[in-house]
């Protein structure tokens, strides 16, 4: 792991969270950072990111995952593909509020989550080691979110059986081509573009806002 320096990350950090809008109160602070120690540690072993520099971590997934907070929909959230607990873990750091349930088939990013889950006491996470399409949840998901490198057709084909009436899909993406936005499936369409301001990135970063045409009665199963 390389040197982490607390110093110079907390200052990092809080730079970013102000340049978000977020106010930067020691306690966020602190726990965003001990996600952080405990990310670079495992990732020796568990190779979680292919980022090693904790100072990079900072700016590429604590604010990267903290940009789309502004634009999170309901109380109950679900993280598809989560990885290493990203944009999931920032996320229900800042909201503790709110229900965040993250969701791999990866056995070693699961043990990893559980390790932070149990450190950072959060109790408004809710670990699930399966795939999407074999993953029930009858009271469904306000909010689906993915920062994952599937296409857009793979991310709603897999999961919008879990998505709730009223609820979307929220793709964190860099650049999208026109075939990725046609190969979505019906009822779905792309209800914005919105673009992400993320401290510390330059390349082009932005959510997708998806929702199902209401006037689609029944709800699609997984392709």
């Amino acid at each position: 792991m390389r040197n982490f320096d607390v110093r110079s990350i907390e200052q990092s950090l809080a730079a970013g969270l102000t340049g978000l809008g977020i106010e930067s109160d020691p306690v966020l602070c602190t726990r965003l950072c001990e996600y952080l120690r405990l990310l670079a540690q495992w990732n020796r072993a568990y190779n979680l990111t292919a980022i090693e520099d904790p100072v990079d971590m900072v700016a590429c997934h604590l604010l990267d995952s903290l940009s789309i907070a502004p634009y999170l929909h309901g109380q109950r959230i679900l993280d598809v593909g989560t990885g290493a607990g990203l944009p999931g873990i920032p996320l229900a750091v800042r909201f503790p509020e709110r229900e965040f349930h993250l969701l791999d088939s990866n056995g070693k990013k699961m043990r990893f989550l559980f390790q932070v889950k149990h450190t950072l006491a959060l109790n408004n996470v809710v670990l699930h080691q399966t795939r999407a399409e074999d993953f029930r949840e009858p009271q469904g998901f306000d909010c689906i979110v993915s920062r994952a490198l599937a296409s857009l057709r793979q991310i709603v084909a897999s999961s919008a059986h879990l998505l709730a009436p009223g609820g979307c899909f929220m793709a964190m993406k860099g650049r999208v081509d026109d075939s990725e936005l046609a190969g979505l499936p019906s009822p779905y369409n792309v209800a914005a573009f919105i673009r992400l301001e993320v401290p510390g990135i330059d390349s082009l970063r932005q959510l997708l806002r998806i929702e199902r045409d209401p006037s689609f009665a029944d709800n699609m199963a997984p392709v």
